[in-house]
């Protein structure tokens, strides 16, 4: 499995880009601000024709370059129902980073085709299999896919896009509009510490990392399994 990492220009939000190697479909992953010029040098590089775009949650600095990638492509962009309120008004997830580089006037544009996730569904795509896990507490509608080895892509190692659920070291804020402590404490507990060691986590944020490193010294996934174990 071939993946591809942009930054974006702000916020330091992770791009990616999943196939099953050159020359062949892809699926691009939460393209960010200023990710449609760089996307289109990697899709070239690598001779990738996109067939969708996957958005782990709604906030704006994952979604906003997903009207022109989506546009570009001809593709169709998913997300859960939970946030798909911000894709219509990215203004309603703003957090105080957010209003001061964005203001209120935004010139935005949603995507023509948008395609709304289920729980526990999968999506084959590109010849990839993503399975859907929905994660809320970040947002409403966070969800992480899983993808590789045991989900049948033939991988050699599972990998599960965190977005903003989990991070190396950390875990995404519950503050924001639709944030809820409660919500991410029982994400962490049902759908992180039960994921496999041998996990690749591929996050919204900041390097990748395994399951078995954060189950070791993430702070607040030992505190929700300490919790749980009680």
């Amino acid at each position: 499995m071939l993946i591809e990492t942009l930054v974006a220009d702000a916020f330091g939000t992770n791009c990616y880009v999943l196939s099953g190697g050159r020359g062949s479909e892809c699926v691009v992953v939460d393209p960010g601000v200023g990710i449609a010029p760089r996307l289109e040098d990697v899709l070239a590089e690598h001779r990738l024709k996109p067939v969708a775009v996957i958005l782990t949650h709604g906030h704006i600095d994952h979604t906003y370059s997903v009207a022109p990638v989506c546009g570009a492509n001809d593709v169709p962009a998913y997300i859960h129902p939970g946030d798909t309120h911000m894709l219509e008004d990215p203004a309603l997830g703003f957090g105080p980073a957010s209003r001061a580089m964005f203001g209120t006037g935004l010139d935005w544009t949603e995507p023509d085709d948008v395609e709304v996730l289920a729980d526990g569904a999968t999506l084959e795509l590109a010849g990839l299999r993503f399975r859907v896990d929905h994660a809320p507490g970040h947002t409403p509608g966070s969800v992480m896919f899983h993808t590789g080895a045991e989900h049948g892509t033939g991988a050699e190692a599972p990998h599960t896009l965190s977005g903003d659920v989990l991070f190396a070291g950390a875990i995404g804020r519950t503050d924001l509009p639709g944030g809820s402590d409660a919500q991410m404490r029982d994400s962490l507990e049902r759908k992180v510490l039960p994921l496999d060691d041998e996990v690749v986590v591929l996050p919204g944020h900041g390097p990748r990392t395994t399951m078995a490193a954060e189950r070791e010294s993430n702070p607040y996934l030992k505190q929700v399994a300490e919790h749980s174990r009680r």
